[in-house]
């Protein structure tokens, strides 16, 4: 199974110079944020497949203008093609924007999902805007790193966390991926494909975790 992870910068490729079947072979779309409505709608139309996706800090059209056609995920977990996603949108709060959160505000967005998690005894991608700190994040306040995200990674062990907000224009010879544990942190900044075993991997990795 095949997903493509987008975010923050609109792919030429994939719009601008869009040729027909270009997306025949991908299976979920998942954003990380700040991108422009109308090419999220663009890509689940070419597509004809599920796009999830939560808010980055400049997503503030989205109220009147939402993705067409596509999901949003903030502060779920759902199950897609038998992937257990969880959607936690927005960044660290540094100038009072929307989508922006302290990290004890983003710290109780993550206690409330634990009904949630447990349910669905644990969670196989969490999808981000903004990344873990320490793993991908930026040394300014705005793109610091959530560190209640470790907490999340430690006790779910999700296969991958995905996130954007970091752009490749930002840091000198980007790192797309990093590992903490069992899990791969990848930052999706503008696209990236990401291969998934087919043969049920997710429910076979499957645990009931504790509540608490």
């Amino acid at each position: 199974m095949k997903l493509l992870l987008v975010s923050d910068r609109e792919s030429e490729y994939l719009w601008d110079y869009y040729q027909p079947g270009r997306l025949a072979d991908i299976d979920l779309i998942l954003s990380c944020g700040d991108l422009n409505a109308h090419y999220l709608s663009f890509l689940v139309t070419m597509g004809a497949v599920p796009l999830l996706y939560v808010h980055g800090n400049h997503d503030k059209n989205y109220i009147r203008t939402p993705p067409e056609g596509c999901e949003c995920i903030e502060d779920k977990l759902v199950t897609v093609k038998g992937l257990r996603i969880l959607g936690l949108g927005g960044c660290i709060q540094y100038n009072g924007g929307p989508h922006q959160y302290t990290e004890e505000q983003m710290a109780r967005r993550i206690r409330r999902l634990r009904f949630q998690l447990w349910k669905a005894g644990g969670v196989d991608i969490v999808l981000t805007h903004a990344p873990a700190q320490g793993y991908g994040d930026g040394e300014d306040r705005a793109h610091r790193g959530f560190a209640c995200m470790l907490d999340l990674i430690d006790q779910y062990h999700p296969h991958y966390l995905i996130h954007g907000h970091v752009h490749a224009s930002y840091v000198a010879d980007l790192v797309r991926e990093h590992t903490r544990g069992e899990t791969t942190i990848i930052n999706a900044y503008e696209r990236y494909l990401l291969e998934w075993p087919d043969g049920g991997t997710a429910q076979e990795k499957r645990k009931r975790i504790p509540l608490f």
